[in-house]
């Protein structure tokens, strides 16, 4: 129970009673709830989704309003470290450089335009789906696909810091908890649009393990920034790839 609030606790900004949850134990043991706390998020945003199709809300504001609480879930944790990393990883300059330009608080150019450009995307993305029966099921899978490119990240680097929270996650092999995202992300993008759901799943970890790559490239490893980076550019891929791929969702009958 301590290592799923220390999840909840981490990834989000619901209420955890108390102080459980806090201690490095258990959240060096929570990494394995990461997929669950993605789909209890994923249930919240496919409710807001389909009551806003309920309403027969315009897609417009149904993609807006869905990209707000998709933000507000972290309380823009993770759009932070979108935007830390790529001041970092954009700005051409040695290792120890980037590590500590991503580690400055003031925001730069490079950061302020990878969050417009995700946001934009985001938007976008669940605009051109909103007006689809299964939008509630793309708004389930968005929450846990993020969550799930943060465990792939952690197992696949190691922390390129000598300290940090971050370095808390890394501890030990995270192979199994890795395969265990996968799985569910699999099984949840079956079960809601079948098909179309394993190729959603399946380009999801392409692009967490090719982001995984880059920042193995630029600082060697992973930070806390890079892992809110994976989430947020997990979290874009269910949307866009039914709206860059029409005939993906044929799939799902």
């Amino acid at each position: 129970m301590k290592s799923f609030l220390a999840a909840i606790r981490f990834l989000t900004i619901l209420p955890v009673p108390g102080t459980w949850g806090t201690d490095e134990r258990s959240l060096a043991s929570s990494v394995p709830f990461f997929p669950i706390v993605g789909l209890l998020l994923g249930g919240l945003a496919a409710a807001v989704a389909f009551g806003l199709q309920f309403i027969a809300a315009p897609p417009m504001v149904t993609a807006a309003l869905l990209v707000i609480v998709l933000l507000a879930f972290s309380g823009g944790l993770h759009m932070d470290g979108l935007s830390d990393t790529a001041d970092g990883f954009l700005s051409s300059r040695p290792r120890e450089r980037i590590l500590e330009i991503m580690k400055d608080s003031h925001v730069g150019a490079m950061g302020v335009i990878a969050i417009v450009c995700v946001l934009t995307l985001k938007f976008a993305a669940l605009a051109s789906v909103a007006t689809k029966a299964n939008l509630w099921a793309v708004a389930l899978l968005t929450p846990l696909a993020g969550r799930a490119a943060i465990v792939v990240q952690m197992a696949l680097l190691p922390y390129a810091r000598p300290t940090g929270l971050g370095l808390v996650f890394s501890q030990g092999r995270r192979s199994l908890s890795a395969n265990w995202s996968i799985a569910i992300l699999a099984v949840a993008g079956f079960v809601t649009l079948h098909w179309a759901g394993l190729v959603i799943a399946g380009a999801t970890v392409l692009a967490a393990m090719l982001f995984a790559a880059w920042s193995y490239r630029k600082i060697g490893g992973a930070t806390g920034d890079t892992f809110g980076a994976a989430c947020e550019l997990g979290e874009l891929v269910p949307a866009l790839a039914v709206a860059l791929w029409p005939a993906l969702i044929q799939l799902h009958v």
